[in-house]
């Protein structure tokens, strides 16, 4: 069952009570499972929150929205791993199939929820950068806004040096390696992917690249190689003949940057995590 309503409450009182009158064809139990899952927001004004508690007040002329989707609440979110607890921040290693963070049909299956509820929701959680749901990697989590600025500002100034390991489809010719980048526009604006030959493999033939991003766009890498006849192995999206069981081939596994006042901070994935 999938179904969405936006309930303007016109008169104070309990969020379970008025979700149970609005959608009859939804238990309790579900209703309730839906809200500590995220998929139901409390709207005042500009304002929007994830309201979890069934028993919470809502007071009039606010409005609750249900985006119910009983096969994505049924489904169970791959395990995030904490590499580096810095109390200001912490690293982790996002598992492939786990969202960056989550959307209007909840946010069980998101790294972000899932960080919250490792620290028992007594730290605050800030999401720097995002990894493709398909993709598998290190991603940065601030623990209070100063921080979150901080490293904000050093990803914004391009200070946060990233490197993504990659296997593309086909063997990479000598002149496409020597170059060393793709410089293609994508959406109509300019973007480079630098990246250094890692290894060869056979049966069918592969190149393993470590890439690094100068510029962000929206799936840039897959995109990118894509356009020069070496998709990324495992894409679901762009490619052709390049499918994979394994799922995509693509990994962030190194961040490094300087941390004012506290020098170089470096971080990897561990042998026992690399795809």
């Amino acid at each position: 069952m999938k179904l969405t309503r936006r309930i303007p409450v016109t008169a104070p009182g309990q969020a379970i009570d008025l979700l149970v009158q609005a959608c009859p064809e939804l238990s309790k139990g579900r209703l309730k499972d839906a809200m500590n899952k995220g998929a139901v927001q409390l709207v005042q004004g500009k304002q929007h929150k994830r309201l979890r508690r069934a028993q919470s007040e809502v007071s009039s002329g606010a409005v609750l929205e249900l985006h119910y989707d009983e096969d994505i609440l049924q489904r169970k979110a791959p395990e995030p791993v904490l590499l580096a607890d810095e109390r200001s921040y912490s690293v982790w290693f996002k598992p492939a199939g786990l969202l960056s963070q989550g959307n209007e049909w909840g946010d069980h299956l998101a790294l972000l929820r899932q960080v919250e509820q490792h620290f028992t929701n007594q730290r605050p959680v800030f999401l720097l950068h995002r990894l493709d749901r398909e993709a598998s990697g290190l991603v940065l989590i601030a623990h209070h806004k100063t921080m979150a600025a901080t490293l904000s500002q050093l990803i914004q100034q391009q200070r946060i040096s990233k490197t993504y390991r990659i296997t593309v489809l086909g063997k990479v010719l000598p002149a496409l390696l020597q170059q060393g980048e793709i410089s293609l526009p994508l959406d109509g604006k300019a973007c480079c992917t630098r990246f250094n030959f890692a290894a060869e493999l056979q049966n069918p033939p592969r190149t393993v690249l470590d890439v690094a991003l100068i510029s962000g766009r929206k799936h840039q890498i897959r995109r990118h190689f894509a356009a020069v006849g070496h998709p990324v192995m495992g894409d679901p999206q762009y490619g052709q003949g390049n499918q994979d069981a394994a799922g995509l081939a693509l990994q962030a596994v190194r961040l490094a940057f300087e941390l004012p006042g506290k020098g170089l901070r470096e971080y990897a994935v561990p042998a026992t995590l690399l795809r």
